[in-house]
């Protein structure tokens, strides 16, 4: 019991601060002004319509890349499971700092046609990087959520009645990890949402760069700001977990039947 209350002081005596200090208005009071400017920040709303575009094709780009690869990995090749899981920690292993010192100098001496097919843009040039960096996230999500199943019956079954690997994939595979899935996708997103070293170094102004920003000049909206978003994530959070509940349901009620 003693554990839960620590743990409730740690976790929830920041929150709280924050939420108390969100309220905190320039003329002394307790109000929502905070909140309501941020209806009119222009800039914000910008870079965060940036960041979720970053976000939705970071998402897309990782999940086509790596549910196939967990899926082959396992069921052709698992005596190399264990170095393909060595190989997808090392964007943790290198500093993010180290990696756009890297872009940068890439960035500074590109040719004009380079800059301008990917630095022209932060969704060209930060989406790359961003699934680079969630693959650790997402591999292992992924991979969880395959080691659950019964996958080479179930490749074996498909692949039996004629379906190809692109059916196997979208049509028996993905359903069954549907949880995983979701979890590996709300990481990426969260990663996106929070990442500001490389999106700053390289001169970016998306959600986070933003939000640094205007902490800078308004620390009280930049506060406000980030009680919002942690209430989107936990709102995403508990989506999944209901999509995820949802299907498991669905599954047991087709099995009884």
């Amino acid at each position: 019991m003693a554990i839960l209350v620590l743990a409730a002081i740690f976790f929830l005596g920041p929150l709280i601060s924050a939420i108390r200090f969100s309220l905190e208005q320039t003329n002394g009071k307790d109000g929502l002004g905070n909140y309501t400017q941020l209806l009119h920040n222009a800039a914000l709303g910008g870079s965060l319509v940036t960041s979720l575009e970053i976000a939705a094709l970071t998402t897309a780009i990782m999940l086509a890349l790596m549910l196939p690869t967990v899926v082959w990995v396992r069921l052709r090749l698992p005596r190399l499971a264990l170095l393909v899981e060595s190989i997808s920690v090392l964007p943790i292993v290198i500093p993010p700092i180290v990696m756009a010192a890297g872009l940068a100098t890439l960035q500074s001496h590109a040719s004009a046609g380079l800059s301008n097919l990917i630095f022209s843009s932060p969704l060209t040039a930060l989406t790359p990087v961003y699934v680079i960096l969630a693959m650790p996230f997402a591999y292992r999500s992924l991979d969880v959520g395959v080691r659950a199943i019964d996958l080479r019956t179930l490749v074996d079954a498909a692949r039996s009645l004629g379906a190809g690997w692109t059916t196997v994939l979208g049509r028996v595979i993905l359903p069954n990890v549907r949880t995983a899935v979701l979890t590996a996708a709300s990481l990426t997103v969260a990663l996106v949402l929070a990442e500001v070293v490389i999106a700053e170094t390289l001169l970016y102004t998306t959600y986070p760069v933003e939000l640094v920003d205007t902490g800078q000049a308004q620390l009280g909206v930049a506060v406000a700001l980030s009680v919002l978003s942690l209430a989107i994530t936990w709102m995403l959070l508990l989506a999944i977990s209901f999509i995820g509940n949802r299907g498991a349901s669905r599954a047991r009620i087709g099995r009884l039947l």
